[in-house]
């Protein structure tokens, strides 16, 4: 497993401890843990210039969820590794002679969804957001998976779009990533935030990274292809943003939250770039029913549990024993965070 210390792998290694069908787990990361969770053995490897043959060799199947989120300044570094990096890795599953890749997209590989809001099923197509690096290097995984695909036919290649994932656990890592250094963990309280912008048309899809870890399980253990989309009901709006947060919705225009992200972005405050809101704005809606009919997927948790679950590991600094995950990566109040330089940590 490619990206196992992070937030959707950390919850796959608990999903197979159960699994009677798998016999071994090898966990694949830049930084491994200094305790193996459950009976998963470890491995030291970056994708974008170590060698990867010798750690897949003998698999049944790699999953690879290794992906780069920062440094968000430095789109090349970025690229390396998650665009040139995923090439890396099917190359390598060709050649030590995996039968199976189960990859991670996302939904920010698919184009702008139609004008009707309709939800659309993986045939609509991957070509991302162009101005959004996130969008444009999962677009081209989605290029560089079709000629593997094409190129070996034998092999079963899986590609999980999921909606935004959020757990507890991963609550402090994902405040690093994208929120940055300056965000107060009360903030986020219920009744603390007096008002929400709420931007008419922004919402998007979530889902409970243990119910992400399972449709992972399926897709391990099963003997689907193919492409499926993963997400949780109901759809989160601003409005039910703001009844989370016990806040009031305001109307704002769509044009002034991102001149704030993008005054923030300029004056370095925050690590998340205007271009992702822009992203955010153009996803389009994700139908799951093949999920459901075909790997037998079902969440056990919805959309809000999930955001509910994020927030309160965020007011408490909760996170995980990983490099990825864990707080203590961010530093004594945080001083790490800001001493790399905000969004330039990878």
């Amino acid at each position: 497993m490619v990206g196992a210390s992070g937030n959707v792998g950390t919850s796959l290694l608990g999903a197979l401890a159960g699994e009677r069908s798998v016999r071994s787990v090898l966990g694949v990361a830049r930084r491994v843990p200094s305790q193996p969770p459950g009976n998963a053995e470890w491995a030291a490897a970056d994708i974008g210039s170590d060698e990867l043959v010798p750690h897949f060799r003998g698999a049944d199947v790699v999953v690879h969820l290794g992906w780069l989120f920062q440094p968000t300044r430095d789109p090349i570094t970025t690229w390396r590794e998650n665009a040139v990096g995923s090439r890396r890795v099917f190359r390598a599953v060709a050649d030590a002679g995996v039968p199976a890749l189960v990859h991670a997209s996302s939904v920010g590989a698919y184009s702008p969804g139609p004008a009707s809001d309709e939800p659309v099923d993986e045939n609509w197509p991957t070509d991302g957001w162009p101005t959004a690096s996130y969008s444009r290097e999962k677009a081209y995984v989605e290029r560089a998976l079709d000629s593997f695909e094409r190129e070996y036919p034998d092999r079963r290649v899986v590609r999980l779009r999921p909606a935004f994932i959020f757990k507890r656990g991963a609550a402090t890592a994902q405040r690093r990533l994208f929120a940055g250094p300056f965000l107060p963990n009360r903030l986020v309280r219920p009744g603390l935030v007096p008002v929400v912008p709420h931007v008419p048309g922004l919402r998007f899809q979530a889902v409970h990274t243990d119910d992400i870890a399972e449709a992972y399980r399926l897709a391990i253990v099963g003997s689907v292809r193919g492409a499926f989309n993963i997400a949780a009901s109901p759809v989160i709006d601003t409005e039910l943003l703001a009844e989370l947060l016990d806040a009031r919705p305001v109307r704002t225009p769509s044009v002034a939250v991102r001149a704030a992200l993008a005054t923030a972005w300029r004056l370095r405050l925050t690590p998340a770039s205007p271009w992702l809101y822009d992203l955010a704005r153009h996803l389009p809606l994700m139908n799951v029913s093949r999920a459901r009919a075909e790997l037998g997927w079902t969440p056990r948790h919805s959309a809000t549990d999930a955001i509910r679950e994020f927030l309160a590991g965020l007011r408490t600094g909760q996170g995980l024993d990983t490099p990825p995950l864990d707080p203590a990566t961010s530093g004594p109040l945080r001083s790490r965070e800001i001493t790399t330089g905000v969004g330039k940590k990878p």
